[in-house]
């Protein structure tokens, strides 16, 4: 199972060399998890740069995929990973939502860089 953070989701949607990285990920529906934290992240983005209309469609595809909600458990634990990685709560949040699931994240967020479980892609700016 693998989760692409929103990070990666906005590269793959910008069609970018990490974009297209991503892209046999993004479009295997049967083995996404997206965590809520990750539409919301997504929807908000979208809708600051796109429109709403964008937006909707790009988070409907999202949930083509299966979507994990936040749960008391899930918070909890992400708490824990939040104090020991220090990581903030959205990363935090998906961090847990892999491990639960044991599943391999995807992302362009240096928070995660030395956390195992992660496939980082590294941003050139």
């Amino acid at each position: 199972m693998n989760i692409v953070d929103s990070s990666c989701w906005i590269e793959y949607l910008m069609d970018t060399e990490i974009g297209a990285s991503v892209a046999p990920i993004v479009e295997n529906a049967a083995e996404l998890l997206v965590p809520t934290i990750t539409l919301y992240e997504v929807y908000k983005k979208l809708l600051a740069e796109k429109n709403e209309a964008y937006a909707l469609e790009v988070v409907s595809y999202m949930q083509t995929g299966t979507v994990i909600e936040i749960d008391a458990g899930l918070s909890l634990a992400a708490a824990h990973i939040s104090r020991n990685h220090k990581l903030p709560m959205a990363d935090s949040i998906i961090y847990s939502a892999a491990l639960r699931h044991s599943a391999l994240i995807f992302t362009c967020d240096k928070h995660f860089r030395d956390i195992p479980g992660i496939r980082y892609f590294p941003k050139n700016q």
